[in-house]
């Protein structure tokens, strides 16, 4: 489809989600609290579920909230705070009242899309067909052209990544182990 011939509506959001994933990557690179940047990760990754929304793709979409966003983000931070690399003081980057007031901002922007989404209707170009979903679904389900490639030509992949997980996961454990028998020993000592 042609860039010209998608809503302005359409093309404003993809754009600022696009621009607000780019700008909380980079503040997830470059903040020196490790909650603060785990913070800033689960916002860049709440943007990446919006454009695939966008792109019409909404079980990716779902599945980028429910895995990255709230599973493994869950185990950094517990790793974080079992190897207690950062404070409850440093969890927020904005102190003040102008944090404040940018959150409220954001908060009331945040409602404007929501009351205009509600409001939008889907133009011709982007909407199926009425019998096409069911179609493809009757064809080859709903979930099979997600699992059909991540299970066949992705599994390496797949699969390496979860076990690199699982290995982090598991050294943070015991570096937080060996610090705390540490600690346990000089309070002995002395």
């Amino acid at each position: 489809m042609p860039h010209g011939d998608l809503p302005l509506f359409y093309t404003f959001h993809f754009y600022l989600f696009g621009l607000l994933s780019i700008v909380a990557a980079v503040m997830f690179v470059t903040r020196k609290s490790p909650v603060a940047a785990a913070m800033w990760l689960v916002f860049t990754m709440f943007n990446l579920a919006a454009l695939y929304v966008l792109l019409d793709a909404q079980f990716i979409g779902v599945i980028q909230v429910l895995v990255y966003a709230g599973a493994i983000m869950v185990v950094f931070l517990f790793v974080i705070m079992l190897l207690n690399l950062g404070h409850a003081s440093e969890i927020s980057d904005m102190r003040g009242s102008a944090g404040k007031v940018l959150a409220g901002l954001a908060g009331v922007a945040l409602l404007a899309m929501i009351l205009a989404v509600t409001r939008w209707r889907v133009p011709d170009v982007l909407a199926l067909p009425p019998d096409e979903p069911a179609r493809q679904i009757e064809q080859s389900g709903v979930i099979a052209p997600f699992a059909q490639p991540l299970f066949n030509q992705y599994l390496l992949a797949f699969e390496v990544t979860s076990v690199l997980l699982l290995a982090a996961m598991v050294g943070a454990v015991v570096l937080g182990k060996q610090r705390g028998t540490t600690r346990g020993r000089a309070t002995d000592v002395s």
